[in-house]
């Protein structure tokens, strides 16, 4: 069957669930509104259907809280802007233009929810100024009467997803915890046997890395459901940390096996194939417990073998081999953390997340147009359904912005939209007309609409049907004083249908940054981060170059999926970036509390690794990583740690740095054969 028969003939529990929650969040609060007899009762739908997107309780309260605190901003600024420009509708227009750009630019920066408190500042300011323009008058009463509407509408969403089947933060972290450990440990058995598969590890890589990424986003939300939620929140952190370690030492290790096996020996060969079988068995035991006894059998299995022979590098790939071992470890512990974080204790910070400020004033800019070109439409015209039009362009330029093909999702809105209109004119206007008493009216009101949220349980179609409910309501405005009116039904829907074409428009006239700038900002952004790594302290330099590089390597990795397979080096790129800086950070960790000239010796490996990394993603060979490395050496010998053997992996680790980064100038370079490129990108992706 295609996915909309599957979603409307065979709907999965969940769906069900989902249309059935969010309907009747939406029916108590339509109840509610007309029985309070608020001005717009639609408002406190839409605002319930919002929250229930992802109907998590924690998740709901602190979008509720978000969107409630986003409407009070932007009613007091809107408030302001009609009590400074009253009588001068221009000036009025021009300065909530700059205030809807001040949010857009915020919601660009911020995350989730919190992002949507910046959308829901700018879209009630608009109203409150083009609402009360004709009658300034009636400002404070209009801005009260939206905090209402939006209140009530959270309240109602908040209530339903508490009482009716309730789904908690905790449990969907846990399930993405679960994800992104599997993913991980399939990616080191991939890994670890050195395979060329390209298109296996960007699939496990990428699998790990969305969930983590979700992971950060999401657990904040935890903290709102139990006391234990900070805990959850600092387990996470912990998970996220450890992780990208791991897969950023598992790159480094591939590298070493696949293009310097000649150097590795049989048997360490033989004992990394046996520790990614084991990650691989590791993923399949039932419970974390099962789990970590196997992995602390290989950890023994590593720790045992001797062999006073090995070069620094083949130590090096041991060594690694051992700290993987104990990275994966501390990843179950989190893991456990998250589900029960009463059992352990573990601390770790807030990670720091990459911000892009040049795309997000490319998205305030946009929106700035798109928001003047329908106010300047809604001036010459004398339109009053022109607000309609502004809200559309508001509201869907500033959520459109901050996804990956904002386009195609405008497209998709419209598509769902074209749908709407038929459906509202035989419920809301033909069949409502005819209605009398709450319960038909509710019937008719709710068909449309659950119809709609029954296709949005299916996450493919969430975009068509979630646009189709939203616009059912925008199209019908349920309220006590309904006007059903065939003109007013048609100004209307020719309102919605000219906001969204301006948006889409604007996106398609002033797109976002095009791949090529992308990436060179993206990898200006490692490199300045590496620059930096040194600066703060060792604790925060880690929350943020860890959090900035999650992102970072996801959008090299969708960047990597345009490009032809010879030339998907992108995820190379990220992988050594991350490598580099957890190897600086780690020599911060050691020796930020050695002797003065020992910490000296290793500001300057810090400084030689981040130029040598810049220099190489610039096709440039790296300079200095060698010397660096021995006065460090040096220095420990003299003034810190003497012992050989740390002597011995210090030296390791710097060849292994070394050799990454050569192989990356070459590659950036062009200075290899395709199939050479061919090779190393397999290595790296």
């Amino acid at each position: 069957m295609s996915i909309w028969m599957q979603a409307y003939l065979t709907p999965s529990a969940q769906a069900v669930k989902f249309a059935i929650k969010t309907s009747l969040a939406m029916l108590l609060a339509l109840y509610l509104a007309l029985w309070f007899d608020l001005d717009r009762p639609y408002w406190a739908l839409i605002s319930a259907a919002f929250l229930q997107i992802r109907p998590m309780s924690g998740m709901v309260i602190e979008k509720g809280l978000c969107q409630i605190g986003g409407t009070f901003v932007g009613a007091v600024v809107g408030i302001a802007i009609l009590g400074l420009f009253a009588q001068a509708r221009i000036p009025a227009l021009t300065t909530l233009t700059l205030w809807v750009m001040l949010c857009v630019y915020g919601s660009s920066l911020l995350r989730n929810n919190f992002s949507y408190g910046c959308i829901m500042g700018a879209v009630t300011a608009m109203l409150v100024v083009v609402i009360a323009s004709s009658q300034p008058g009636n400002a404070f009463d209009i801005a009260v009467a939206r905090l209402s509407e939006i209140g009530l509408g959270a309240i109602c969403a908040t209530l339903v997803s508490a009482l009716l089947w309730p789904v908690r933060v905790k449990e969907h972290l846990a399930r993405e915890a679960d994800k992104a450990i599997n993913q991980a440990f399939v990616h080191a058995d991939q890994r670890l046997a050195a395979t060329q598969d390209l298109e296996a590890l960007q699939t496990s890589l990428t699998a790990s890395l969305e969930s983590l990424s979700l992971l950060e986003g999401d657990s904040q939300a935890a903290r709102y459901e139990d006391p234990n939620g900070a805990g959850r929140i600092r387990a996470t952190h912990v998970l996220t940390r450890r992780a990208l370690r791991f897969l950023a030492l598992l790159a480094a290790l591939h590298q070493i096996l696949q293009e310097h096996g000649d150097r590795i020996g049989s048997d360490i060969k033989a004992l990394a194939g046996a520790i990614g079988k084991g990650f691989h068995e590791a993923k399949h035991v039932e419970g974390v417990t099962g789990a970590r006894r196997k992995l602390q059998d290989l950890r023994r299995q590593a720790h045992g073998y001797k062999d006073a022979s090995l070069d620094p590098l083949q130590r090096r790939l041991l060594f690694g081999l051992q700290e993987a071992l104990g990275h994966a470890l501390v990843m179950l512990d989190a893991r456990e953390a998250i589900a029960h974080p009463g059992d352990k204790q573990l601390r770790a910070g807030a990670l720091s997340w990459h911000r892009d400020r040049l795309s997000a004033l490319l998205n305030a800019g946009r929106a700035g147009i798109v928001f003047a070109c329908l106010a300047t439409f809604w001036i010459q015209a004398h339109w009053s359904n022109g607000q309609v039009a502004m809200l559309m362009g508001t509201l869907f330029s500033a959520i459109f912005a901050t996804r990956d093909n904002p386009v195609a999702m405008a497209s998709m809105f419209f598509k769902g939209m074209v749908a709407a209109i038929p459906t509202a004119f035989l419920f809301g206007h033909v069949l409502l007309s005819q209605a009398s008493g709450f319960p038909l009216f509710a019937m008719l009101v709710i068909t449309p609409l659950f119809i709609g949220l029954l296709g949005a349980g299916e996450p493919r179609l969430m975009g068509y049907c979630l646009s189709f409910t939203i616009f059912n309501i925008l199209l019908t405005m349920p309220s006590n004083g309904m006007d059903f009116s065939l003109d007013h039904f048609i100004n209307r829907a020719l309102a919605v249908i000219i906001g969204l074409s301006v948006v889409m428009m604007g996106f398609r006239l002033v797109p976002g940054l095009g791949a090529t700038l992308r990436r060179r900002r993206l990898i200006h952004a490692i490199s300045s981060d590496l620059q930096r790594i040194g600066q703060p302290s060792v604790q925060e330099a880690e929350a943020n170059f860890s959090g900035h590089m999650v992102d970072r390597i996801l959008q090299l990795a969708k960047h990597d999926d345009t490009l032809p397979e010879d030339q998907r080096h992108l995820f190379m790129l990220g992988l050594n970036g991350l490598d580099v800086g957890r190897v600086c950070l780690r020599l911060r960790y050691r020796f930020d509390n050695a002797p003065a000239p020992v910490q000296r010796a290793q500001r300057e490996v810090v400084a030689t690794l981040a130029q040598a990394y810049e220099d190489s993603a610039n096709g440039k060979q790296p300079v200095g990583i060698a010397q660096a490395g021995q006065a460090l050496k040096e220095a420990i010998e003299a003034h810190g740690d003497p012992r050989a053997n740390r002597s011995e992996l210090l030296e390791g680790l710097m060849e292994r740095l070394a050799l990454i980064l050569e192989r990356q100038a070459k590659v950036m370079a062009g200075q290899t054969s395709p199939e050479v490129k061919t090779r190393a990108g397999e290595a790296h992706a």
